[in-house]
Parts: C-alpha cells; structure tokens; sequence
C-alpha cells in the first residue's frame, strides 16, 4: 500500500475509535434509543437520494438494518449508558468475529479450522477477562448488553455475506433507513416521550455535533473511505487496520473522558486483538494454494470485508474484525 492509503487506512480506524467517546458525550445529551434512532436518520438523510437505487434485495437490506441498527446498536448505546464508558466497548465488540465465525459456519457450512478456533478461544478468554474487570466496577449489565450487541453484529455480517452488496455505501445507507423507525418506537415505549421531547427541546451544538460526528463523519465518509481502499487493495492488506481500533478507543477515553485502563483491560486488550487477529485474518486456502493442482481461493468481495462501524457502519465480515458512550 503507498504511505498515503495507509495513512488513510489509520485515519479511518482513529475516527471509528474516538466515536466511541463521541458517542458517550452524546448519551449526556439524549436516551440511547433516541440517539440511535437520530443517528440513523441523519446518515440515511439526504446521502439516500445521492447513491442511488438499493443494489440487493430489500429482504437483506431489511434483516442487516434490523439486526445491526436494532440489535447490535440499541444495544451497544444502552450498554454504554449503563455504566459501560467508552473504552472498553470498543474492545469488547471485537468478540463479534468470533459470533461471526460460529454463525457462518452453522449457517453458511463454512471450516472452523484449528487455528481459527484457538483464535476464538484465546479471544473469549480475553472477554472472560474483561468481564472479571467490570464485575468489579459494578458494570456487569453494560457489559453482557455489549456482548449480546457483537452477536447481533455477528448476525448482520452472516446476512451482508449471503447479499454480497456491490457497493458497501449504497448499502450502508439503505441500511440506515430501516431502524429509524423501530428505535423510535422502543425509545418511545421504554425510554418515554417525555424524555425523548426533553432531549430534542434542550438540543444544543454539543448534541447536534454529536450525531453529526457519528451519522456522517464516522459512517458515510468511514465507510466511503474504507470502500476506496478495498477498490484499491487486496482485502487482507486493508482488513489488519481494523485490529487499530480498540486501540484508538481506549486510549482517546483515557485521554479525552480521563477513564482508567487497569492491567486487567490491557491483559484483555492483548488477548482479545490476538485471538481475533487469528480468528479473523487466517485464511487456510492462502496456504494451501501452493500445493500442486491446489484451487485458487475465492476473491474477497465486498461483503467480505465490510468494516466495523464503531458507529454506525458497514458491517464487518469473518475477515475484519472491528467496527460506539459507529
């Protein structure tokens, strides 16, 4: 890759990794439900009237909407505002690689080879790990919703491989406009209306930046870029960068919302990104390629390596790992 596309590719994972803490600024400003719902909204609007005609069947632009927009972020952002901060979800969803891997291979008949399992082991050791540090700071329940977030994140990236979008903003943004409605309704059903008015009436630039940050900056632009890099290079070039993102998450919540990182995070951060690195990175096809009369592995499409939104996003594949208090 030229020295530019990797500092694009850097640029692209510290804008996921710091969303996280825009997102935990913006749950000052309004209920999880509410901000996820905005969020949406405002990434779907106007971009949609700019990319053109959906390019799959509604059938999976519907189920990746519900499952990543409902599930995996409604989730995520009531997890952040039970206690969760913004550090530490942006490692813990990392897990979804291995939701992505059990998933695929029950739904879509794909190998579990043995390193790709030990990788699954090592990583959930690494959530065993975080999860020992969170019951002793009294966010337990942030965390198991987080967790329960990376399913639902497994789920969305099963269903973007069987739809194989060509062109992953379109799809991002078609996605977009399924969830706004559902989170809506649950916000207004559980969080109250008098809530979700008090949020919108008391609006102020902190919370307008907020969502503009996550809907457009961290979604449509992220996911733009990240497309221009997978148009460029081979997807195992471009997927590793990814592995970055926890880092940008941890570290811009220690610097910028002053959050701790004890050895008990840094022990799951080492084990979480290596598990998931094996998990997600290794491609036994690669290696056997090279032997005589070996098939040529399949390319990587779009689907493929659909990146983590650490907002919002596109959705991630076996092959990246990743992706919000994207």
């Amino acid at each position: 890759m030229r020295p530019s596309h990797i500092a694009l590719a850097v640029l692209v994972t510290a804008v996921w990794g710091v969303n996280f803490v825009v997102i935990d600024i913006g749950l000052a400003h309004f209920p999880p439900l509410l901000f996820s719902a905005l969020r949406f909204l405002v990434a779907a609007l106007p971009a949609v009237f700019f990319v053109g005609r959906p390019k799959v069947a509604w059938k999976w632009i519907v189920g990746v909407g519900l499952a990543l927009g409902v599930g995996k972020f409604g989730l995520l952002f009531i997890g952040m505002d039970q206690g969760m901060g913004a550090g530490l979800p942006s490692l813990v969803l990392q897990v979804q690689a291995v939701f992505t891997a059990l998933f695929a291979a029950a739904a879509l008949g794909e190998r579990l080879p043995r390193v790709r399992v030990l990788g699954m082991a090592i990583a959930l050791s690494g959530i065993g790990v975080a999860a020992v540090g969170e019951g002793i700071d009294g966010a337990a329940l942030g965390f198991v919703l987080v967790v329960v977030a990376a399913a639902f994140w497994g789920v969305s990236n099963v269903l973007t491989r069987k739809a194989a979008p060509p062109d992953a903003l379109n799809f991002m943004v078609w996605v977009s406009t399924v969830p706004v409605l559902p989170l809506l309704a649950l916000s207004l059903l559980f969080e109250g209306p008098r809530a979700d008015a008090d949020a919108l009436s008391g609006l102020d630039w902190s919370g307008v930046g907020t969502i503009v940050f996550v809907a457009w900056i961290s979604t449509v632009l992220g996911f733009g870029a990240w497309g221009f890099l997978l148009r460029h290079h081979p997807a195992n070039s471009v997927a590793p960068f990814t592995l970055l993102v926890p880092v940008f998450g941890m570290s811009s919540a220690a610097l910028f919302l002053h959050e701790r990182l004890t050895a008990l995070d840094w022990c799951a951060a080492a084990l979480l990104v290596g598990g998931v690195a094996l998990t997600s990175i290794y491609r036994p096809a690669l290696a056997r390629s090279t032997a005589p009369g070996a098939r040529a592995p399949r390319p990587a499409s779009p689907a493929d390596l659909l990146p983590a939104d650490t907002t919002a996003s596109r959705t991630p594949s076996t092959a990246s790992p990743q992706g919000s208090r994207s």
